[in-house]
């Protein structure tokens, strides 16, 4: 199958990167506004999250029941979610119905009711989320090591803590909401059936005099923690472990994420093989590389019995290690072939393709095609990958477990 993306940049500086899927009967849409937690202030936690919580709750001429009422009978599937940087919202729907669906989110960003009644319900609604985190374990030794990990703001959850949201006031919701919900760095992907002159114009009016913002930057500030325990009353150690990589607009990133694929990612993978069906220490181990725009980190994760934790950090860390002498051919094919098989499964997914979309276009300043990342996959080779571990060998571990008991951090770690 043919593809084409296509891009345009308005005035106000909106980017609109669309790939039509003529095979497909939906539409999807992504917005990426730059809005994320990191521009939440240092006693207001959590108020990205909030502020993407309230602005669903009625816009324009629509209160908060006919807001939902109205996507609902589009037949809408939508999402939202706030990342580091990002505010996002997502929806996919039948192609016909995509017009009036953009045409309710841009009410969305441009008219916002943001209604002091719907405060408290936001409100319970975003402390839910923090007992969710509180209450699973694994999820939240992850959420620590991030935090730890990268410099701050950059590693600070989206959803806050409870004092910094029973604070939050309606003001504070609206002062954000104004400042950092502007077209000026706002992405929009758009993937499946759709006329690419008729979607430019279309967004264009909707959109397109929407006036821009300010461009706050960011402060960081560096994090020295290499160990850390978490005191939790349980029978189970979760265990974090974080070493630097290269980000996705890196010119070696595949080679990167080819060698996190050995790691983790099916039964064959190293992880799975030998920390939980060749030694039975865990019952969950996983890696994944994650991306900011100027910096990636891989992160793993292990959860054990508390009488096995120190052996599984101890083998874990030894896994990360022994990566750092290479990969086989074989495991670089087994790899590949899952890939293929996920990027195929993209040729059937609008929604995932305008997620892509915007995420490339944040990341690279331009979309690349499926067939273009199959080619790039179809490249990668275990001498180049071992190439590339050869001069970025996993180190500089940062380590968090949560459970009874602290561990020994392995060599290089620093408690």
């Amino acid at each position: 199958m043919t593809q084409s993306i296509f891009s345009h940049t308005y005035p106000n500086g909106l980017v609109l990167v669309a790939e039509p899927m003529d095979w497909l009967q939906s539409a999807a849409f992504t917005f990426l506004l730059p809005a994320g937690c990191v521009h939440d202030p240092a006693d207001r936690g959590g108020l990205g999250g909030f502020t993407c919580e309230l602005a669903l709750r009625g816009a324009g001429e629509r209160d908060n029941r006919r807001f939902i009422l109205d996507l609902d009978n589009l037949g809408v599937e939508r999402s939202e979610s706030v990342s580091s940087t990002h505010a996002g919202y997502s929806g996919a729907t039948l192609a016909e119905n995509l017009p009036k669906a953009l045409a309710i989110y841009a009410d969305m960003l441009r008219r916002p009711r943001l209604p002091e009644d719907q405060l408290e319900a936001g409100r319970l609604a975003m402390l839910q989320e923090l007992r969710a985190v509180e209450d699973e374990p694994a999820h939240k030794v992850m959420i620590e090591l991030r935090k730890r990990h990268y410099p701050r703001p950059w590693g600070q959850p989206s959803y806050g803590d409870r004092k910094a949201l029973e604070a939050t006031t309606i003001d504070d919701v609206r002062r954000h909401f104004h400042r950092y919900y502007c077209p000026n760095g706002t992405i929009l992907g758009v993937a499946g059936r759709v006329d690419w002159e008729r979607l430019k114009d279309l967004v264009g009016q909707l959109l397109g005099d929407w006036s821009p913002g300010g461009d706050d930057g960011i402060d960081e500030s560096h994090c020295v923690v290499r160990y850390e325990h978490i005191v939790h009353d349980s029978q189970q150690t979760q265990i974090g472990i974080a070493y630097p990589s290269v980000p996705y607009r890196h010119r070696e990133y595949f080679q990167a994420w080819g060698a996190v694929g050995v790691l983790s990612g099916g039964m064959s993978a190293r992880l799975f093989h030998e920390v939980r069906e060749r030694r039975g220490l865990c019952y969950s181990v996983y890696a994944t590389h994650h991306t900011l725009w100027h910096r990636g980190a891989v992160f793993c994760y292990a959860g054990t019995g508390a009488d096995r934790a120190q052996e599984t950090l101890d083998v874990t860390v030894g896994e990360l290690t022994r990566l750092a002498k290479g990969i086989e051919e074989s495991e670089l094919d087994r790899l590949k072939s899952r890939i293929k098989s996920a990027l195929i499964m993209q040729h059937e997914s609008s929604t995932a393709r305008s997620a892509s979309l915007a995420r490339d276009w944040y990341h690279l300043g331009y979309a690349r095609t499926l067939d273009q990342v199959g080619r790039l996959i179809d490249e990668l080779t275990s001498g180049s990958i071992n190439a590339y571990l050869s001069e970025h060998p996993p180190s500089d571990f940062t380590v968090v477990t949560l459970g009874p008991r602290p561990l020994k951090a392995p060599d290089g770690v620093s408690q």
